[in-house]
């Protein structure tokens, strides 16, 4: 089964709705009072919705088997609470869930327990609850459902928008009153008088983590680090991580090329754009177990090492899917190998995720993140800009040049703009067959 925009969009509303219903149900039962505990004024619960949509997109080829339908629902639901959660955490520097309590937790924000319960969930959602939402959704006349379903996103992004400025204009305000040597009881009050306090209210009582004290604890603290000496990239922020991300994708794509040429004898570009040795893979997925494993870097190996695997493995399917989605190609293909899932990924290969992750936080972590932070800060901060400016134009350029390579081998379309002219000009099949070697065009 494939789904379209439109059906994505009206399950991600009914899966957020009801996971509205369900967090709201458990939250006044623990309680014994009504709390909404959904992060927007709507009700809705937007997780639900984000890991019902990932299921639609990246689990149809997995649903003739139940075992593995329920294996992928849960090591997806995981990846992308994880992901959710340390990007809200980046953002607010609170957490909007904690699993601490519960027994095989990582991090507070997956736990065995709800991992099963979200894989049992993606097997009752592909086998029985989408195709009659689907149904049902097919007996609304096609005009006055797309009109609903885009009044809904409006109010959906407008809302969201307006929630995160009150939780940011909280901690604003918190960091000026400080300043002001306002008291707690003070900051309170007149966080009361401000024009988003029924949102901030709302958050505080649904939101412990949210409260005021907390919050200000964090501004004071913070103001402490920034007070200290200036150091490039100092922790795990965005500067360092951007950087590992070129270092990851550079290296990756040269230990690729290595491993083809000693395993099959033929020297190939492993690269995933266009200018230059970079493999985009190999770089997220740097940013991706350096920003999660970066407070479990002390750990054991075994522990680095199963924690990547799994991640690893999550990941390079995810990828897999996404690219096939969006180009219409396959770049990599392990059916040939024992132990693989769609030919996406296998055993052996999730292992090098667990032993890459091993180790780059054992061995290349410490000593990249020294000598980045001994770049002096405007360097540093230049630098990486220029990075990411040239990396946007490469991915930019690449995505064209592989959309219109696509394009001319499916439909045969001739040029008819002056971009496609150019494309067909600079990236003509033989360059993009060197660049893509392993690359299969999916037919429709």
């Amino acid at each position: 089964m494939t789904y379209g925009l439109y059906p994505l969009m009206g399950l991600f509303f009914v899966y957020s709705f009801a996971g509205w219903v369900l967090e709201t149900a458990q939250a006044a039962v623990v309680q014994k009072r009504f709390v909404n505990r959904g992060f927007l004024n709507m009700p809705l619960c937007p997780i639900y919705g984000i890991v019902s949509v990932s299921f639609a997109l990246f689990l149809p080829e997995l649903a003739d088997t139940w075992f593995f339908l329920f294996l992928g629902g849960m090591i997806l639901s995981s990846f992308v609470e994880l992901v959710s959660g340390k990007i809200l955490e980046a953002i607010f520097h609170r957490k909007w869930w904690d699993y601490s309590g519960q027994k095989f937790q990582f991090e507070g924000y997956v736990c065995l327990k709800y991992s099963a319960i979200w894989g049992l969930f993606g097997v009752l959602c592909m086998k029985l609850l989408n195709p009659v939402l689907l149904r049902l959704g097919g007996l609304c006349p096609p005009l006055v459902g797309k009109l609903v379903l885009w009044i809904l996103t409006f109010l959906f992004a407008a809302d969201f928008i307006t929630s995160a400025a009150a939780v940011t204009q909280m901690k604003l305000r918190l960091g000026r009153m400080e300043e002001l040597g306002e008291g707690l009881g003070q900051i309170t009050d007149r966080l009361g008088n401000a024009l988003t306090r029924r949102i901030q209210h709302r958050m505080v009582r649904a939101y412990p983590n949210l409260q005021v004290d907390k919050l200000l604890e964090e501004v004071k603290a913070r103001r402490e680090v920034e007070a200290g000496p200036k150091v490039f990239a100092q922790g795990c922020g965005f500067y360092k991580l951007t950087l590992f991300f070129f270092i990851g994708a550079f290296l990756g794509d040269i230990i690729e090329t290595i491993f083809c040429f000693v395993t099959s004898g033929v020297l190939m570009s492993r690269s995933s754009v266009v200018y230059g040795p970079f493999s985009i893979v190999w770089g997220l997925g740097a940013v991706l177990l350096t920003a999660i494993l970066y407070r479990w870097r002390d750990k054991s190996d075994r522990y680095i090492f199963l924690v990547g695997t799994v991640l690893g493995g999550a990941y390079e399917y995810v990828c897999s899917v996404f690219t096939e989605l969006v180009f219409g190609t396959v770049f990599w293909d392990y059916s040939h190998i024992p132990f693989n899932l769609g030919g996406r990924i296998n055993l052996l290969y999730c292992f090098f995720w667990g032993i890459a992750a091993v180790a780059w936080l054992k061995g290349v972590y410490p000593r990249l993140s020294d000598l980045i932070e001994k770049i002096p800060v405007r360097t540093g901060t230049i630098l990486t800009w220029i990075l990411v400016v040239f990396m946007v134009f490469n991915m930019i350029v690449s995505s064209l040049a592989m959309a219109r390579y696509v394009e001319r081998n499916t439909v045969a379309q001739p040029s008819t703009t002056a971009l496609s002219q150019l494309l067909d000009e600079r990236f003509p099949d033989q360059r993009m067959e060197r660049i893509y070697p392993n690359a299969k065009i999916v037919e429709k």
